[in-house]
């Protein structure tokens, strides 16, 4: 058996739980009560960052892309994702939602539950995501 040896001189980082300060989803980006907890950001040359986003019942993102996709893991309640001429479709706890690249698409809570999820997505010239409209009582409501 081959010892494996480090290739570099950086540690291995540990985010601690509770860490970093939670904060409010800007109304710009989303609609209703939003809960954003930071877990770790990029570290280059790696390029993702993710986050804890809690959702109130009806609360959701604006229409949005991401240069390089986002990968959704639902944690608690129920949601709903809708890709831009698509159905809505449901989320539940352990659904893992793989949004492409340069996708248009929104997500956040069902009408009457809380949802949350793991937001994993990768930065592209400083950015993450591109911010549209917002998503209309009429689209939410399918």
């Amino acid at each position: 058996m081959t010892e494996q040896t480090p290739s570099g001189n950086e540690a291995i980082t540990l985010s601690r739980a509770g860490s970093q300060d939670s904060y409010r989803g800007p109304a710009e980006w989303f609609s209703g009560s939003v809960r954003v907890d930071p877990l770790f950001a990029a570290r280059p040359p790696a390029a993702g960052s993710g986050a804890l986003v809690t959702f109130e019942p009806g609360a959701r993102t604006d229409w949005h892309t991401h240069p390089l996709g986002q990968t959704l893991i639902v944690t608690a309640g129920c949601g709903r994702v809708q890709q831009w001429g698509g159905p809505i479709q449901e989320i539940r706890p352990g659904d893992v939602v793989s949004i492409p690249a340069h996708t248009k698409h929104w997500h956040g809570a069902a009408p009457t539950t809380a949802m949350s999820h793991i937001a994993i997505q990768e930065q592209q010239q400083g950015s993450v995501a591109n911010w549209l409209e917002k998503v209309s009582d009429e689209q939410y409501a399918g």
